[in-house]
């Protein structure tokens, strides 16, 4: 009998842990194509409305997460970039980089309400901090952030950041994390006095630009293309815990909470897929492989559905191949 159940659990185990194991995959699931030609940047999903913004050239392309159909494209501008909402608003926010603006629009229509001219120059990232309400657009070109009042619809301040900003993230009670690309560090922005209160260094972290947040446990995910790593960091000291390997040609990173995941998108056409054991545990479950260049993504933390936006090329180029724009959409099985 005792064998007997020794066989059952061990085999219970194995069952559970080959399980497990197949939970922790993303699979291919479809590609969506989306209409028009350009360069192509941040992705960003809006969770309370399930819809998907994808910067492309002069326009934005929304989806439908719901259908994962189109269901319209915000354009008539310079350069996009990033995307922000505001939900309690009903407004979304584009930054037009070669324009040096913000561009407001309505949610609900997808029409443009406003075009708000910035201070500094090369707007690129941008995200909404729901702790002091207000709309921060970083300027690559002036080392800056633009604070902006999604309300009036007009900037209302400034932060120097001391060098050029890549991906932002918020953590919901008054702090941005923001990394500098040139300077391979990490600013703690306090959005009440919109002052840099720290700077972090980020060795052996080389050209840091995606972040993302594990809220619970205050640790912080950095990618580095310099060094083809992403640092576990911990955000109430700063101090790097760890640096794990990643692909090459990165650009974002997001944390999956639920499942306890973290994944670095690269360009090189592959996806790197980390399980958190614990706040300082990690170990690499999936190289996951998607397309060349695609190394912008979003999470969709309701289905856990993976976007990343690319486009074809012709083989050993960097030169695009018309009308082949499209999210390439991962499921986790």
């Amino acid at each position: 009998m005792k064998r007997i159940l020794l066989f059952f659990c061990c085999s219970t185990a194995l069952f559970l842990n080959t399980l497990t194991s197949s939970a922790q995959s993303y699979m291919l699931d479809k590609t969506i194509a989306l209409p028009g030609n350009g360069g192509y940047d941040y992705v960003f999903i809006d969770q309370v409305n399930h819809r998907l913004y994808a910067s492309h050239g002069t326009a934005v392309n929304v989806v439908d997460l719901q259908t994962e159909k189109v269901i319209g494209t915000i354009s008539g501008m310079k350069g996009v970039h990033g995307i922000a909402v505001a939900n309690d608003l009903n407004r979304g926010f584009i930054t037009d980089g070669k324009a040096n603006a913000v561009v407001a629009f309505d949610i609900n229509t997808l029409k443009i309400i406003k075009t708000i001219p910035l201070t500094g120059n090369g707007p690129d990232g941008i995200i909404y901090d729901p702790s002091s309400k207000k709309i921060f657009a970083f300027e690559g070109d002036s080392n800056s952030a633009a604070v902006i009042d999604p309300k009036e619809l007009k900037q209302t301040g400034s932060v120097a950041l001391g060098g050029g900003p890549e991906f932002a993230v918020a953590d919901g009670k008054g702090l941005i994390y923001n990394n500098l690309e040139d300077k391979n560090s990490l600013n703690v922005i306090d959005t009440k006095t919109l002052k840099v209160i720290h700077n972090y260094p980020l060795e052996p972290c080389g050209g840091p630009t995606g972040i993302a947040m594990d809220k619970d446990n205050q640790r912080l995910f950095t990618v580095c293309r310099k060094n083809t790593g992403m640092s576990v960091i911990d955000a109430q000291t700063g101090k790097v815990i760890q640096t794990l390997p990643i692909g090459a040609g990165v650009d974002a990173v997001v944390y999956n909470a639920a499942a306890k995941l973290i994944i670095a998108s690269n360009g090189d056409g592959t996806a790197t897929v980390f399980k958190q054991k614990s706040a300082d545990s990690y170990e690499l479950v999936q190289t996951l492989k998607t397309q060349y260049r695609a190394k912008t993504m979003a999470l969709d933390t309701t289905t856990h559905k993976l976007y990343l936006p690319v486009a074809d090329y012709q083989p050993g180029t960097k030169t695009q191949i018309a009308d082949t724009f499209k999210l390439l959409v991962f499921t986790l099985k």
